[in-house]
């Protein structure tokens, strides 16, 4: 399976994204014949006409989906509509019309928003369906879930190769720093940085910071997505993480250690904490493709805040 992508026309939705990038980098690697990209400029995703006009152009045999219309709590909270009919529609049409199309292969990514919101620790794939998602992104994640769903249903009925790989949350050079959008490594490093440069004495961060999180680092997320697709072929779910837990209030002070910022760092505790816990059993990551996260969190911050403060000059 190691040559399994050589010649191969391979299409990643999302590809011009954050984590998008990292995986068509490391595609490359394995001499496809063609990588294709369709952007949200030339095709929408969500429209049947242009996913199907998309199929046309691209005439993928692999297709690795990562597009997701996603953001923080502030953003979950605000667009729970339009975050699981996008999400939805685009996956739901992505798989129908790879299956009539004779795609050799369909790589579904999902979300660690998709578990239970009490999911016992370290969160297994067989504890996916006993509970419903937490609250504020839950329309998210269970859009993606539903991915899931379809990929074992065609499986069953049509024998169609559809795989669903569980990323936890994601960090690295690259990732989004909008406040509006951005999720918590990016979001600390941004107000950290800028209260450092202001000469600012406190940063207020959301939550009690008592939740934890695990973290993986998108190019190592990107080497466990293409390790599956070349070796992966079942039809459970696989988590995609670090196995390594850190609480928020720990990740704060990581942060505003690495970018120099001394002063105070005050909890807004009337904002949402978000589910209580993540950490991922990443076994089956290792035992069915032989993926390994290799980024230790501080090194992986690091890099992070580098890029990001080059990035602003």
């Amino acid at each position: 399976m190691s040559g399994f992508l050589q010649g191969k026309r391979v299409v990643v939705t999302g590809g011009a994204g954050f984590l998008g990038r990292y995986v068509t980098e490391m595609l490359q690697t394995r001499a496809p014949g063609f990588v294709g990209v369709p952007t949200v400029e030339r095709y929408d995703l969500v429209e049947p006409a242009d996913v199907s006009r998309m199929y046309d152009d691209m005439k993928p045999e692999v297709v690795i989906h990562l597009a997701a219309v996603v953001g923080g709590i502030g953003a979950n909270r605000e667009h729970p509509g339009e975050f699981f009919y996008k999400n939805l529609m685009m996956g739901v049409q992505l798989i129908e019309q790879a299956r009539r199309r004779g795609v050799a292969k369909f790589v579904a990514i999902g979300t660690v928003c998709a578990y239970p919101k009490y999911t016992p620790v370290p969160f297994t794939e067989e504890d996916l369906w006993n509970g419903y998602p937490e609250e504020t992104n839950a329309p998210y994640g269970l859009a993606k879930k539903m991915l899931l769903v379809q990929s074992q249903a065609y499986r069953q009925e049509y024998g169609f190769n559809s795989i669903f790989l569980l990323p936890v949350n994601l960090y690295g050079p690259g990732d989004n720093f909008d406040p509006a959008g951005s999720h918590v490594i990016p979001a600390l490093i941004k107000k950290c940085v800028e209260a450092t440069e202001t000469g600012a004495d406190s940063i207020e961060c959301w939550g009690t910071g008592n939740v934890s999180r695990e973290f993986i680092y998108a190019p190592d997320a990107a080497e466990g997505i293409v390790l599956a697709t070349e070796r992966y072929n079942g039809a459970e779910p696989v988590n995609i993480g670090s196995g390594c837990e850190v609480t928020i209030r720990e990740l704060a002070g990581k942060i505003a250690a690495l970018t120099g910022f001394s002063g105070d760092i005050r909890w807004d505790a009337s904002q949402p904490d978000g589910q209580p816990r993540r950490r991922l059993d990443v076994s089956k990551a290792r035992e069915y493709f032989g993926f390994e996260a290799k980024t230790c969190l501080e090194d992986g911050l690091k890099a992070t805040i580098d890029w990001y403060k080059a990035s602003r000059r």
